[in-house]
């Protein structure tokens, strides 16, 4: 269904300033001119052999790649690859280029026909709440227009607006994203709605695309480790580049570092709208009502031109999910949904593994979270400590192996706040010890909050469920719905925690 020809491919690379040479045995070409060599296609965009025929443009992208990986791409057929090395192998056509990434954006781009350009896309970034917003969205604009919202998420893709792919990414690479945007528009989508990650703009992922709203919730810490972001700023910039390619820019203004998000937003952007739980200059903040823990009202400072000044229910249990809630509707209506749409979208709304609520008696509260950094663990503690103050506290935690080591002291000091038992245990490790990751979160607690280590993660969560008794929260954080473990590079599979503590409960009412 899509093709290029090596004459498009050529001109894309050299008119955006990337191209090197181009090399064929022992002959160097500023650029192919033979008409017989360009006017061959490619069918196929890959960067994995396996997946490689005649017909393919192979791209030898990152730090992990080997010469090995192209000779098994040649035996499989494949003449022409893209590449930042030049690899003396038989019978091959190297398109060398200054940068890989950039480069297989830009040509996947134009090898699925721009498909950006035939779909409303939304971009959301954050450091916490990009995938609740993104599904309430989703569940909003379900109700506008049924089965046309398409979705790329952490916890899956929706691409038919009916049935849930599993992702590796929060935002793909390159390749498959603009492969899925192309699903999208070809299952005739009229929205998308994704998740866009720091590493995202860092990997040149989204090279090339423009949003039509983009939207930035937060920023803290995390992703800082020698495999993701060096510092904190890098973090920042890469995260605050989705302001840079959107035409609506929806800022949470509370944000820190906010004057600096609004000032490049006001650059970049057409027009900006600002939003917050309860900043005194906002254009749209939440009004919590104290009497229902699931209702709220949103207040407009501006000539309200959405119309969304109201009371709304959401049944995603935290104040930080009703700020969520609002930055949906913002979305939501900007799309041309009704206040009824949003409503009944917010009603209905669950997003699995995120906030997800149980109740093992009537005075033993459980609460699943995805929460894996500080600031959004720190909100769901708060949450689950403000709502049952003179209970005990259980946390059930975890880090990841070889990325984010800056979560680890960030949760050891957050954890020092408060009051209760942590029981700290896997959280896909991968070729980690996971006993040594709980040791180097437990050397930064002090306080009152006791540790227990338990490396098996069920294990863990069913201990803590069993010590809870009456008068007890617990709350299980890291890996909300995931049904894997990552270990040793491989994801294995994992139940789920959800699943722990369902099976759990029923066990015990038996």
């Amino acid at each position: 269904m899509y093709s290029l020809s090596v004459k498009e491919v050529q001109e894309i690379v050299f008119n955006h300033n990337l191209l090197r040479e181009v090399v064929e045995g022992n002959e160097w070409y500023f650029r192919l001119e033979d008409p017989n060599v360009l006017d061959q296609s490619f069918t196929t965009l890959t960067y994995n052999s396996k997946e490689t025929n005649a017909s393919t443009l192979f791209f030898c992208k990152g730090q992990a790649f080997e010469r090995t990986y192209l000779e098994e791409a040649v035996n499989r057929g494949v003449t022409y690859y893209i590449s930042e090395e030049l690899y003396d192998i038989p019978n091959t056509v190297g398109i060398i280029v200054s940068d890989i990434r950039k480069a297989m954006a830009l040509v996947a781009r134009a090898f699925y026909d721009f498909p950006e350009k035939k779909i409303k896309m939304i971009g959301i970034t954050g450091t916490k709440g990009k995938t609740t917003t993104t599904f309430l969205t989703h569940y909003i604009m379900n109700q506008k227009s049924p089965e046309k919202t398409a979705v790329i998420s952490t916890i899956g893709n929706k691409l038919d607006g009916q049935h849930w792919l599993k992702s590796t990414l929060t935002t793909p690479e390159s390749l498959d994203l603009f492969q899925l945007i192309a699903q999208a528009v070809e299952n005739q989508m009229e929205y998308l709605v994704m998740e866009v990650s720091s590493q995202a703009f860092r990997l040149d992922r989204v090279y090339g695309l423009t949003f039509d709203i983009g939207v930035f919730l937060n920023i803290s810490p995390d992703h800082i480790g020698p495999n993701e972001h060096p510092h904190m700023e890098d973090y920042f910039y890469c995260k605050r580049q989705l302001i840079s390619v959107c035409k609506i820019a929806v800022v949470n203004d509370t944000s820190e570092h906010s004057s600096l998000l609004l000032k490049q937003a006001d650059y970049y952007s057409d027009s900006l709208v600002t939003y917050s739980m309860d900043g005194l200059e906002s254009d749209y903040t939440v009004k919590r009502l104290v009497d229902n823990p699931h209702a709220f009202s949103v207040v407009s400072r501006v000539e309200d031109e959405l119309d969304i000044e109201d009371d709304y229910t959401i049944m995603i249990p935290g104040n930080f999910n009703k700020e969520n809630a609002l930055c949906a509707m913002i979305i939501s209506r900007m799309l041309g949904a009704s206040k009824d749409n949003i409503k009944r979208g917010l009603e209905s709304a669950v997003v699995p593994g995120r906030m997800e609520y149980f109740a093992m008696n009537e005075d033993t509260h459980i609460y699943v979270d995805f929460a894996h950094n500080y600031i959004s663990l720190k909100s769901v503690l708060d949450f689950a400590q403000g709502e049952h103050p003179n209970h005990h506290l259980t946390v059930v935690l975890g880090a990841p192996g070889g990325k984010g080591h800056s979560r680890r002291q960030n949760f050891g000091e957050l954890l020092s706040l408060y009051e209760g038992t942590v029981v700290l245990t896997a959280d896909d490790p991968n070729t980690e010890d996971p006993r040594d990751i709980s040791r180097e979160i437990a050397q930064h607690i002090t306080g009152n909050m006791s540790v227990r280590m338990i490396d098996d993660r069920q294990e863990a969560i069913e201990w803590a469920l069993s010590q809870a008794g009456n008068k007890g929260t617990v709350v299980i954080a890291g890996k909300g719905n995931d049904e894997y473990m990552i270990l040793n590079n491989k994801k294995e599979a994992y139940i789920g925690d959800p699943a722990i503590v369902e099976a759990f409960i029923k066990n015990n009412r038996e």
